[in-house]
């Protein structure tokens, strides 16, 4: 377990983040993913250095979304830890180590309001 454990660290430092969000980024336009947001959570948060948060029209399209995003990352041989929630295409979280990708369908997006929540905490950290 502990091999495995160093093995996923190791792997996760390889490629820059910034290449990684770059190629989320592309992916993501190309294949029209609607209001896209970038959050930048490095030295705010150990979760990740960014967060990508997009939305697609539909379920069909949010599972489409998240296939091109696997697609571009095995490109550059950057590693995906996990993809979930992508059986029912609400709302699909996509682990790329340092870039953790959110993707929904409008309803979706707007009922849990993700980024503004991360806003939101990062404003009140500010204030402290």
């Amino acid at each position: 377990m502990l091999a495995t454990a160093n093995l996923n660290q190791q792997n996760r430092n390889e490629i820059a983040p910034e290449k990684v969000l770059k190629q989320i980024q592309t992916a993501l336009d190309e294949n029209k993913a609607e209001d896209l947001v970038v959050i930048d959570l490095e030295g705010r948060s150990s979760l990740a250095d960014y967060m990508v948060i997009g939305s697609g029209r539909s379920s069909t399209h949010v599972n489409a979304l998240t296939d091109h995003v696997e697609r571009q990352l095995k490109k550059i041989k950057a590693p995906v830890f996990s993809v979930s929630g992508k059986n029912n295409g609400d709302w699909v979280l996509v682990d790329a180590g340092d870039v953790i990708v959110h993707l929904f369908r409008p309803e979706v997006r707007d009922f849990y309001q993700l980024e503004k929540m991360w806003q939101q905490n990062f404003d009140q950290l500010a204030e402290a």
